[in-house]
């Protein structure tokens, strides 16, 4: 089974080796056909710290990293 892959915003740098990535995805309500936002935070293991509040990346699953750490950033 392949990897998830998804693209969001950095929130959070100040723990180590770690960014907090708030994903926002779109879809259509089944009964109002009406467009509608959902957000949710992921917290992304970044070996380097390169990473900074306000930059663009893509997470992807990996093993578990730490107790709340599931995903990694693999680029900007």
């Amino acid at each position: 089974m392949p990897k998830r892959i998804l693209q969001g915003t950095v929130t959070s740098d100040q723990n180590a080796q770690t960014v907090t990535v708030l994903v926002e995805r779109r879809f259509k309500h089944p009964l109002l056909q009406k467009t509608v936002r959902k957000s949710k935070k992921y917290r992304a293991h970044d070996e380097n710290d390169t990473f900074k509040v306000g930059d663009t990346v893509r997470i992807q699953e990996c093993a578990p990293k730490s107790k709340t750490k599931r995903w990694e950033v693999i680029t900007a």
